[in-house]
């Protein structure tokens, strides 16, 4: 990097390689920069006289960057939000706990570990804000990485990504199965079997959530196939208002269900089904560096899982 600078390397120049690596055409890369094309085509040509390599090479309507060009946007983009990022800490180092956090949480977690958080942070941080995104994991690991996120708590992907990020486990996640409160299981001899519970209509997020992988491999390991007829929704909504006006039945976090079973309309069935998501934990993005605020939050995350094993 030290040579790249005595070359002459310059903001303007890490500007132009990590939009053109976001928007592969210079057009659109010099709009983001706010500046005419003419004056991105003599800021790449500086670069490729800079690096000494072709930077870009034009493809169709629009470019692709070269291996060597490549590399240097994917380093630039990250020297760019370190920038930010610094801008962002000293900020806050200067009006105190404040600002803006972003955290990300899947549905049970949501519920057991950010609501709380979120209650003490207002007295820990009033002036501080929350933006909490509740998701999948799969879209809360991009959402960190694209830096959407400052942290999330979700599960670590099993494929060679999972290197991307720093993880600390929490545990699994217990899941329970819901029908409205006169439903006719209810009446059943408990523990409920699972015969008893394939005669009903399922309601499920899509093929391949990792909720219904869960549910299916139980009932695959216990030599059993899976419901005959499901609802397929990825909306919490609309599960829990199909579950309260029939006889269909879900799976669901457990620490959902408690909460939308305070008050009588929806019940949690005893059954001989052993029901838990793998394992989930805070993720960062690796070797990121939370700002002070952000640091906090996560902080006080750590604080409320020990509480929960402790209690």
């Amino acid at each position: 990097m030290n040579d790249l600078l005595r070359k002459g390397m310059k903001i303007n120049h890490l500007r132009l390689a990590a939009a053109l690596m976001a928007d592969g055409k210079l057009t659109d890369a010099a709009h983001t920069l706010g500046i005419a094309q003419p004056a991105a085509s003599r800021l790449a040509s500086e670069i490729e006289a800079i690096i000494d390599a072709p930077f870009y090479r034009r493809e169709g309507r629009g470019i692709a960057l070269t291996a060597e060009g490549r590399a240097l946007a994917i380093r630039a983009d990250r020297i760019l939000n370190e920038i930010g990022d610094a801008g962002r800490e000293i900020d806050e180092l200067r009006r105190g706990l404040t600002g803006t956090v972003a955290l990300g949480a899947v549905t049970g977690p949501a519920i057991d570990l950010v609501l709380p958080v979120v209650r003490h942070a207002r007295i820990d941080m009033p002036d501080a804000q929350i933006e909490i995104e509740v998701a999948t994991s799969d879209h809360l690991r991009d959402m960190v990485l694209d830096r959407r996120l400052d942290f999330a708590i979700a599960r670590l992907p099993d494929d060679a990504s999972a290197s991307q990020f720093d993880y600390m486990p929490i545990g699994i996640e217990p899941m329970s199965i819901i029908a409205r409160r006169d439903h006719p299981l209810l009446r059943a001899k408990t523990p409920i079997g699972i015969e008893r519970l394939l005669g009903y209509d399922w309601v499920m997020p899509p093929s391949g959530a990792i909720l219904r992988q869960t549910v299916e491999r139980s009932l695959r390991d216990l030599g059993h196939a899976p419901p005959a007829r499901v609802l397929n929704t990825s909306s919490f909504l609309l599960t829990l208002a199909a579950v309260g006006q029939s006889n269909a039945i879900a799976p669901i976090a457990s620490a959902v269900a408690q909460i939308f079973g305070a008050d009588g309309q929806i019940k949690t069935l005893e059954t001989t089904m052993n029901l838990a998501v793998d394992e989930f934990g805070i993720l960062t993005r690796a070797g990121a560096h939370l700002t002070p605020t952000a640091d906090r939050v996560r902080d006080l995350v750590n604080d409320m899982i020990k509480r929960n094993k402790t209690a």
